[in-house]
């Protein structure tokens, strides 16, 4: 008979459809509170577990130094589970019912000047061939698109249409959507396909972007990459292509942007995603305001 931990597991897999990553990553908090439980409690299954048992668990990973934000997260994945027991009427009400997750500081994601953006794509010497070519339209891509990583390392041929200048990503969830190229962009492509298609051999045909060898880039290599470059130019503590994003919807907003359009773009299902951008466009809010108003002019 199969278990409620992996009929959970199948349903974030078949129904939910988050990847391989995410549902390891459930399924490991979900073992972690299960070994918690069985050490400290004697109880072999946590569907039937009680408030303060979980209260304990999250003590314990304080007292361990697991951060807020990582405790929460672990919490968030028994919330999901004890859901789905609900939701097949293994249980008639959910033990983390009344929680209210621990308070994080919020991290404010510094984003790439425009003029650190430019040294990067302009000034900077890449390497010869194959692979300079591609580590420039990279950078370009992530900074013109906005596109996640993950997104970006799945992107097949088949999605780009050089006629109307567009590109289709698969976001999360396997959701779709279309972005616009810039023509700077689509004549980079266009001399990377043609680079890529010399390529001795070609493991990953459908992927866009390959290493040297011919297979799919990894998380790894991509942010090394964006990491690489950036470090020539900036100082800033963290350089990666979230930071790419990052700046790339900052930058959107302070030239005027709206924000539904930026949200159509990042592939945000809410504005409240979008919205974590906006306080870096306020400084440049605030100097046109100081700029501009009459009071302070006197």
């Amino acid at each position: 008979m199969q278990s409620n931990q992996q009929a959970f597991r199948d349903y974030l897999q078949m129904q939910k459809n988050y990847s391989l990553h995410t549902v390891k990553a459930y399924l490991n908090d979900i073992a972690e509170f299960d070994m918690f439980n069985k050490t400290n409690f004697e109880q072999d299954l946590i569907d039937n577990v009680v408030y303060p048992q979980i209260r304990s668990w999250i003590v314990f990973l304080v007292d361990g130094g697991i951060s807020a934000s990582s405790v929460n997260r672990k919490i968030s994945s028994l919330k999901s589970y004890y859901k789905f027991l609900l939701r097949i009427k293994q249980i008639e009400q959910s033990p983390l019912l009344k929680h209210k997750a621990l308070k994080t500081p919020k991290k404010i994601q510094i984003p790439f000047s425009e003029k650190e953006v430019d040294l990067v794509l302009n000034q900077i010497v890449y390497p010869d061939g194959f692979e300079g070519i591609r580590d420039k339209l990279i950078i370009d891509l992530f900074y013109t698109t906005g596109i996640r990583r993950a997104e970006l390392i799945n992107l097949n041929l088949s999605g780009i249409d050089f006629s109307n200048a567009t590109l289709k990503v698969l976001g999360k969830r396997d959701k779709e959507r279309i972005i616009p190229l810039l023509p700077i962009i689509t004549g980079q492509l266009q001399n990377y396909i043609f680079q890529r298609n010399q390529l001795q051999e070609i493991k990953d045909s459908e992927r866009i972007f390959l290493t040297q060898k011919g297979v799919k880039l990894n998380d790894t290599l991509v942010y090394r990459l964006i990491n690489s470059y950036f470090s020539n130019v900036s100082e800033k503590v963290k350089k990666s292509p979230h930071i790419l994003r990052h700046t790339f919807a900052t930058h959107l907003l302070n030239n005027g942007a709206d924000l539904n359009s930026v949200k159509e773009l990042l592939g945000h299902s809410s504005l409240a995603s979008t919205q974590v951008y906006t306080h870096s466009s306020l400084a440049e809010l605030k100097k046109v305001y100081g700029n501009a108003h009459p009071r302070n002019q006197k």
